[in-house]
């Protein structure tokens, strides 16, 4: 995992005085390094993630995106898969904010149908919301009903407000892999 490229910085760079310009060393260096390392990558079945930032544009026409990723191309054509990752917003206890709600855009895509969308709960380290993703998909298939703030599963109210019903499945496993099983088998007939 590479943290992040817009933090990647040329020896020359470190090397020189505050003020000096190297117009674009950084993009030349990501497409010297891309493809050497590509070949390698492939040959080991090695999986390599990038986070990269965006950046503004100056002087961009209205009609088109003002945004940008550091690094140069290079970077946007060697991989086989590009996701945008946005907040859209946080999760919070009653007084500490635990996650961030996430939109996922996949930009590009190689190996499968590109131009995807999925929301998602991050809870800080523990990383994506099992229960919360459950519960959105049984929402989504008509699996869980939602009415109000309350959510029922099999005719069972399962908790009053998302956060309850995630603690719900937690403490009860038979019934979380039921839901589990019956989201997975709605998934592969909608396919």
């Amino acid at each position: 995992v590479i943290d992040s490229v817009a933090a990647l910085t040329p020896k020359a760079e470190l090397d020189g005085e505050m003020g000096d310009t190297h117009v674009g060393l950084q993009a030349r260096l990501m497409s010297q390094a891309l493809r050497k390392i590509t070949a390698t990558v492939s040959k080991s079945k090695t999986t390599v993630i990038f986070i990269n930032q965006i950046r503004h544009k100056i002087g961009v026409p209205a009609y088109m995106s003002p945004e940008t990723t550091s690094g140069g191309n290079a970077l946007k054509f060697y991989c086989s898969v590009r996701l945008d990752v946005r907040r859209i917003s946080s999760l919070k206890t009653s007084d500490n904010v635990i996650g961030n709600r996430v939109r996922v855009k996949v930009v590009k895509n190689k190996v499968a149908p590109p131009f995807r969308e999925a929301e998602m709960d991050i809870i800080f380290g523990k990383g994506i919301s099992k229960f919360g993703e459950l519960i959105d998909l049984g929402v989504e298939f008509g699996l869980v009903e939602k009415a109000g703030a309350w959510f029922s599963y099999s005719g069972e109210r399962i908790g009053q407000g998302k956060d309850n019903a995630q603690k719900f499945l937690q403490s009860n496993i038979d019934l979380g892999n039921k839901l589990e099983e019956e989201v997975a088998a709605s998934m592969s007939s909608k396919k």
